[in-house]
């Protein structure tokens, strides 16, 4: 089950409808070992392209670096998609190489507000999809 708060669910949501109609991207830091989702981290999308997403190497270098000097580690890795259900296409599988991330797809199809608005979290490990629960909570509890 993926636990996020209100503030980061808008942040992630407010990113992926400002990029619509190409696909958002970014990822949401935590402290290392905690699995508590913390710092929203909006990235480009190298690719600008409204059916795929692609992190800028060099930014995604520096990012990686930046959360080993910090002790933190990607929490959750999202990215939305501006045409089809909130649900991991085969690219997406490929790309996923965080086992211990979840993988957060928010659809801006709805973007016109004609269609269900969609936030969905996933596991995916070894090329095996699990969508998983997401319970979004005012703040965390005290830890």
């Amino acid at each position: 089950m993926l636990t996020i708060t209100q503030a980061l669910h808008d942040q992630i949501v407010a990113h992926s409808r400002a990029d619509h109609p190409d696909e958002a991207c970014g990822m949401v830091a935590g402290p290392a070992g905690t699995g508590r989702a913390e710092r929203f981290i909006p990235m480009l999308n190298a690719a600008r392209s409204p059916t795929f997403y692609e992190f800028d190497s060099g930014d995604l270098l520096r990012l990686y670096r930046e959360l080993d000097d910090r002790d933190e580690e990607p929490v959750i890795i999202y990215h939305s998609h501006t045409a089809t259900e909130a649900y991991p296409s085969r690219t997406d599988v490929t790309y996923a190489n965080e086992p211990g991330a979840h993988y957060v797809l928010v659809s801006t199809a709805d973007a016109d507000d004609a269609g269900p608005f969609q936030f969905r979290s996933y596991r995916i490990v070894d090329g095996e999809i699990t969508e998983e629960t997401v319970e979004v909570v005012e703040a965390y509890e005290p830890a």
